[in-house]
């Protein structure tokens, strides 16, 4: 062995020797526990004044278990909630949709119904402007003033003035102005 080396070994020897001094000191402040614990029966917990917590400690931490469980109480209420918005929500979407569905075959209905509607209009429109103007007026004069000027509206001009001549004045008259009013309640802008 090299000679550097014998005196360093005593440093480190010295080194040692201080750590287990400092350790040995320690200990010995926590003899009585460390004796307490290393005796104490299978049976028996050691109890040792340094881990039961002080009275106010123990209140607090007693307070934020119940608080814990308090929490937790709640967060399963909550998540017991949700489950039960979320079945909610399923269940209002299949409402709106067969909702919706209706809808649209209502609107189908109302549609046919209207276009089948139109369609006879029309129809009665062609069978009074086939018929001789006489004829046509008796019928016109026998039907309410709204009623008959529909139907004069939608007739060719020729047609409906042939009509017209054939009314009484005072009927041909109330006609005259339902067709003129017909759309004075319509908006200009």
């Amino acid at each position: 062995m090299s000679r550097w080396w014998k005196p360093r070994r005593g440093a480190l020897v010295m080194i040692a020797v201080l750590f287990s001094a400092g350790a040995a000191v320690r200990l010995m402040g926590h003899a009585d526990v460390i004796a307490r614990a290393a005796f104490a029966s299978d049976g028996e917990a050691a109890s040792d004044d340094l881990c039961t917590p002080q009275p106010a400690i123990a209140e607090l931490l007693a307070d934020l278990k119940a608080r814990g469980d308090e929490l937790d109480a709640r967060e399963e209420t909550l998540t017991g909630r949700a489950a039960e918005i979320a079945v909610a929500e399923e269940e209002l979407a299949v409402s709106l949709q067969r909702l919706t569905e209706a809808e649209q075959a209502l609107q189908d209905t109302i549609a046919a119904a209207d276009g089948a509607m139109e369609s006879d209009v029309d129809r009665l429109v062609r069978v009074y402007e086939a018929m001789k103007p006489a004829e046509a007026a008796g019928l016109f004069e026998a039907m309410e003033v709204s009623f008959a000027a529909g139907f004069l509206a939608r007739m060719n001009a020729e047609s409906a003035a042939a009509i017209m001549s054939g009314l009484p004045p005072e009927m041909a008259y109330a006609v005259s102005l339902s067709l003129a009013g017909r759309n004075a309640g319509v908006p200009t802008e």
